[in-house]
């Protein structure tokens, strides 16, 4: 077998020559140009040797790798054609299978077919048997069966119609339902943030109707609640009203306050003097009257001067040590 090398193999065998052995002949031997000749020669002729074997080995080395591979290839090529037989088998089945259940059917269909076209030459015999009157009973046949389905589409129409009327009514029942239930809960919701407002209100007024009319550092005379300020632009409620010759207070009740309410606060000394002119060189003082406080709150409150009235046990407490005059 022919082989093709490259050339750093045949560098190698080159240089794996026994070089030695051509030297100790060349050593040997009398110099003379026919003795140098002849000795390179023979030195050049077992070194072609000695490379034609190396390169005889080379190859069978080769042969026996590629050989090796072959089989490998031979064995690897093997199992996969036993794979892809056994994957046509497999395929083979199946088709059979698909084709025995495809022509089962086929077999039921032309059964049925058979049957039904065996049915319908009966009746077609009966029919040219009958004739005339056949065809008569058979118009009267279909006459009754399209006054039927349209019977039918009527009955069905009306029913549809119905449960359409009924959907819609009970529908209408459930929103009205919900609406009032909302409304009732609108109005619980409503009562009880009223109750605990009038429960605030009569609390703190009543507070100060029992002797607490010292407020601000100073005494009132007279107290009132829910006095209304009615100028257009400046409509407004006081919750109480303290008054004295040169005094005025304004206590805002809140059954829980806010910080939003601060700014309400501060309006009421504007809009009392406008509503009530007679008024309109008395000092107003402003206070904010809740069941419970906050730390915020009670900041907003100094900040802005107005005093702090609040429930502690039994007890209503007052601070107004910040208190400005409006």
């Amino acid at each position: 077998m022919q082989k093709n090398f490259a050339f750093s193999e045949i560098i190698y065998i080159f240089a794996s020559l026994n070089f030695h052995k051509m030297n100790e002949k060349i050593e040997q031997t009398p110099i003379t140009p026919e003795s140098t000749l002849a000795a390179v020669k023979e030195m050049f002729a077992e070194s072609r040797a000695d490379f034609d074997r190396k390169l005889e080995e080379s190859a069978a080395e080769f042969d026996r790798k590629s050989e090796k591979s072959r089989a490998d290839f031979d064995r690897r090529s093997a199992e996969f054609d036993r794979r892809s037989a056994e994957f046509d088998r497999e395929l083979k089945e199946s088709r059979t299978e698909f084709d025995r259940k495809l022509a089962e059917s086929a077999a039921e269909f032309d059964r049925s077919l058979a049957e039904s076209r065996a049915e319908f030459d009966r009746r077609s015999a009966e029919f040219d048997r009958k004739s005339e009157e056949s065809r008569v009973n058979f118009d009267r046949r279909s006459a009754e069966f399209d006054r039927s389905l349209a019977e039918s589409a009527e009955k069905f129409d009306r029913k549809l119609a119905e449960s359409a009327a009924e959907f819609d009514r009970k529908s209408a029942e459930s929103r009205a339902d919900f609406d009032r239930r909302m409304k009732k809960l609108e109005e619980l919701t409503g009562s009880y943030a009223n109750n605990n407002g009038a429960f605030a209100e009569d609390y703190f007024f009543n507070s100060f109707e029992k002797g607490q009319q010292n407020f601000f550092g100073e005494k009132f005379d007279d107290i009132d609640k829910k006095v209304k300020g009615i100028k257009k632009g400046f409509k407004d409620e006081y919750d109480i009203l303290l008054i004295n010759g040169q005094s005025i207070g304004i206590v805002e009740i809140k059954y829980k306050a806010h910080e939003n309410d601060v700014p309400k606060v501060l309006n009421k000394a504007h809009t009392f003097k406008v509503n009530f002119p007679e008024y309109e060189n008395h000092k107003v003082f402003l206070g904010l009257a809740s069941m419970a406080f906050y730390p915020k709150l009670e900041e907003e409150c100094k900040a802005n001067g107005i005093a702090i009235v609040k429930q502690i046990g039994e007890n209503v407490v007052i601070y107004d040590e910040h208190l400005k005059a409006f």
